[in-house]
């Protein structure tokens, strides 16, 4: 079984690598895997899951991870159908990231926390939504009205944030720890299940504290600049603010 320590997404965002044992495969459609360590992040609020390969320590054979999910706290990866004969149980592997991939994840995570702890500290909107993919994502905020002007005063904000050089925090704090913090859920509703006994936070130090699961960059300055690319209304209340992120310092 995957533990905590084995899920070196949430202690090392950077890690791309580990070695680890095969604990369970499933055969089927898609085949499953499970292994006792692994870096993949499974997927969740709003942030896809990560892609990459296994490779089998004993003739380096390869199989493709083309998604991860989470089922009763172990991260499973769901291998390419067709990739041949599955590894089995007891096998020594090493499970490696689309790292590119991931990086690009990393700072689009970032970037949209960058902007939520903007619009929290500018306008007091609480996010109502979000999603992303590699480079690119959107925010949904309680925003009756919204304009060009607007818009263009937040990305301003949201860049010179990130140029600032801002740390980010990653901490695992008690349940009630964690709620004594102002502002905590930036969220409309409470996404939390009660009976989770710690919360993974992610602050950007000066601007944003929020209860988190995903994975980011140690600093605002990896992510470079944003650009907002749109807004639109998606309701009386609700508003959707589309950003993607300019070439990476030093590209």
């Amino acid at each position: 079984m995957t533990s905590s320590g084995g899920q070196l997404c949430y202690v090392d965002a950077y890690a791309r690598s580990a070695e680890a044992r095969v604990v369970a495969v499933e055969t089927g459609d898609p085949p499953l895997l499970v292994l006792d360590r692994t870096v993949f992040y499974p997927g969740g609020g709003g942030q896809p899951s990560d892609r990459g390969l296994v490779f089998r320590a004993l003739d380096g054979r390869a199989w493709t991870v083309r998604a991860a999910s989470k089922v009763g706290g172990e991260i499973v990866h769901e291998l390419e159908p067709g990739d041949g004969d599955l590894p089995v149980a007891g096998d020594a592997v090493r499970a490696d990231l689309d790292w590119a991939r991931r990086l690009a994840l990393m700072r689009t995570h970032t970037a949209l926390h960058a902007l939520c702890g903007v619009v929290w500290r500018d306008y007091g909107a609480l996010v109502t939504g979000g999603n992303m993919e590699p480079g690119a994502g959107r925010m949904d905020f309680e925003f009756e009205r919204m304009s060009s002007d607007l818009v263009d005063a937040i990305e301003a904000s949201v860049n010179a944030e990130l140029a600032a050089a801002r740390e980010v925090r990653v901490a695992v704090l008690p349940r009630d720890e964690a709620f004594a913090i102002p502002d905590l859920i930036r969220t409309k509703v409470n996404l939390l299940p009660e009976g989770i006994a710690e919360i993974r936070t992610i602050e950007i130090v000066g601007l944003d504290l929020q209860a988190d699961g995903g994975t980011h960059v140690g600093n605002t300055r990896e992510v470079g600049a944003i650009r907002v690319t749109g807004y639109e209304s998606k309701g009386r209340i609700n508003k959707r603010i589309r950003i993607s992120l300019e070439d990476p310092p030093g590209a």
